[in-house]
């Protein structure tokens, strides 16, 4: 493949100063940045997100965010689309890509690809539509045709569950048999190495204590109240870390000290998790404190 331009991706845990690194490297490159976050999408949600505002993009394009609002749902064919067509922009505008943020597991699935499903017509989602309100029926349906694939799939997963449902009524074929036929493929245009930022422990804690304190004098408990209003209680987005924490404040179990430790806490937590994923499942990436690794991707870019 002949690559016109320039992408890499940068990863690394919340708080780690991905956002701050991505946009530095922006200027120098003459790159144009991707968010690869669940939680940023989300238009209405910037403070719970830690979304940079326009200030903090510093006149750098950021693609992937505001793009949902907070009722709405997606999945990763989602982040695919939009890196294709992020891809396709850098490329037609001559710009470099970065591609950063906090939900690697997209970046993860990006690489290693995924299957192509096919459209959903009316009648079929009606159909869809009408079969999952026995969602129990469903799963047991589909369990009794494709035992290998649903063993995986809880009963409470009604999103799965209805992916299966979609695929066999669209396909005539079990999800099986169809994703044997219709092999994962890589949605990444040509080569993207993969940089993470390292950052000790005690100094992340630090960070984001700091950055949640923050939030709040930003006015998180006044954005999830306007949110919780708005789209009640019920879409997956209000059950992100900073928002689930901050309406059991608005139901009076915390104070607002301790909002603050509680948020903290499940952020540390999550950041853990996203070290821990980063390193198993990037096996071929270089991991630098963040000024090292700024200098080592200003140097790999220019060679």
């Amino acid at each position: 493949m002949n690559e016109t331009i320039k992408q890499l991706a940068i990863i690394g845990p919340t708080a780690s100063g991905k956002s701050d690194l991505a946009v530095s490297i922006a200027k120098e490159i003459g790159a144009t940045i991707l968010s690869l976050d669940s939680l940023s999408i989300y238009k209405e949600i910037d403070i719970a997100s830690a979304k940079p505002t326009p200030a903090e993009q510093g006149g750098i394009r950021h693609l992937g965010i505001d793009l949902l609002y907070p009722d709405q749902s997606f999945d990763v064919t989602l982040f695919a689309e939009i890196y294709r067509e992020a891809y396709t922009q850098a490329e037609a505008e001559g710009k470099n890509l970065i591609i950063v943020g906090g939900t690697s597991f997209y970046l993860k699935v990006l690489i290693d690809g995924i299957s192509s499903l096919p459209a959903t017509d009316e009648a079929t989602a009606k159909r869809i539509q009408e079969a999952m309100r026995d969602k129990d029926e469903v799963y047991k349906m589909l369990d009794t045709l494709d035992s290998d694939y649903m063993k995986n799939i809880t009963l409470g997963d009604r999103y799965r569950i209805e992916k299966a449902l979609t695929i066999f009524y669209l396909t005539g074929k079990t999800p099986s048999r169809y994703f044997k036929e219709n092999p994962p493929q890589s949605a990444i245009s040509g080569t993207l190495p993969i940089y993470r930022i390292a950052v000790e422990k005690s100094l992340l804690r630090e960070r984001i204590y700091s950055r949640t304190s923050k939030m709040l004098e930003k006015g998180l408990i006044d954005e999830v109240a306007t949110l919780e209003k708005k789209y009640t209680r019920k879409p997956n987005s209000m059950k992100a870390i900073g928002i689930k924490e901050t309406l059991d404040y608005l139901d009076g179990r915390y104070t607002k000290s301790l909002l603050i430790e509680k948020i903290s806490t499940n952020t540390a937590r999550l950041a853990k998790r996203q070290t821990t994923f980063n390193r198993s499942q990037f096996t071929e990436h270089l991991s630098l404190e963040v000024d090292g690794l700024r200098e080592k991707i200003l140097e790999d870019v220019r060679k």
